[in-house]
C-alpha cells in the first residue's frame, strides 16, 4: 500500500516574519526554506494543506498590553497583507487552506476550517492520509500544537525541525522536549 502522508504547512504569513506585527527573527529565510522545499518535494505528499492565523476577533488573545503568554499584540488580522500566505509560496498549488482562530487564540491547525467548513481532522481523514509533516511558524507554538493534535488524533507525525523555528531557543527546547513525550518525530527534511 502506497504511503499517503500530508504536509501541514503552518502560518506562513509576513504577520509571523521580519517586518510583521508579531516577527520571530529568521521567519523569512523559514518561508524561503518551506517553498523551496515544496518546489523540490511536492511529489512526497499526497495532499499539502496550509494554515494561517486569520484573527477576526480573538478576544483577550489580543492586546494592548500583551503578556506574550495568552496574549499578543494584534497580528493575523484577517483580510489585511501580513495575514495572507508569505510570497515566497507564490505559485505553489495547496490541496486546502485552513484558516484558524477567528475568534479564539486558535493555535493548532486543527481548531481552523477551510472555506467549505471542513475542519482540518476531516479533510485528512477524507484524503485517507496515513501521516503527517508539520513545518513552518513557529515550533514553539502554532507548530507544536498542530503536530501535538496530529498526533493526538492518531497520525503518525513528523516536524520537520530544519523548516521552523522558534521564538526563542529555550521555548524551543521547551517545545520540543513536549513534542517528544507525545511520540512526535523530530528531524531535519533531508534527514
Amino acid at each position: 500500500m502506497t504511503s499517503r502522508r500530508a504536509l501541514v504547512v503552518v502560518d506562513v504569513q509576513p504577520t509571523f516574519c521580519e517586518g510583521g506585527e508579531l516577527a520571530v527573527d529568521g521567519g523569512n529565510r523559514v518561508a524561503d526554506d518551506v517553498a523551496a522545499y515544496l518546489r523540490a518535494h511536492r511529489d512526497r505528499y499526497a495532499v499539502v494543506v496550509t494554515t494561517q492565523d486569520w484573527h477576526v476577533d480573538p478576544g483577550p488573545h489580543f492586546s494592548d498590553h500583551p503578556d506574550f503568554v495568552d496574549s499578543w499584540p494584534p497580528h493575523g488580522v484577517a483580510g489585511t497583507p501580513h495575514a495572507e500566505l508569505h510570497p515566497a509560496l507564490a505559485g505553489l498549488t495547496f490541496d486546502a487552506s485552513i484558516k484558524k482562530g477567528q475568534f479564539d487564540p486558535g493555535y493548532s491547525g486543527f481548531d481552523g476550517v477551510e472555506s467549505s467548513g471542513r475542519t482540518l481532522e476531516q479533510l485528512l481523514r477524507d484524503e485517507d492520509v496515513d501521516a503527517v509533516d508539520v513545518v513552518g511558524l513557529v515550533l514553539s507554538h502554532c507548530v507544536k500544537h498542530t503536530a501535538l493534535d496530529a498526533a493526538r488524533l492518531g497520525w503518525p507525525t513528523t516536524v520537520l525541525t530544519d523548516l521552523t523555528i522558534p521564538v526563542s531557543p529555550e521555548q524551543g527546547a521547551e517545545a520540543e522536549a513536549t513534542l517528544k513525550a507525545a511520540g512526535v518525530t523530530l528531524t531535519p527534511s533531508e534527514g
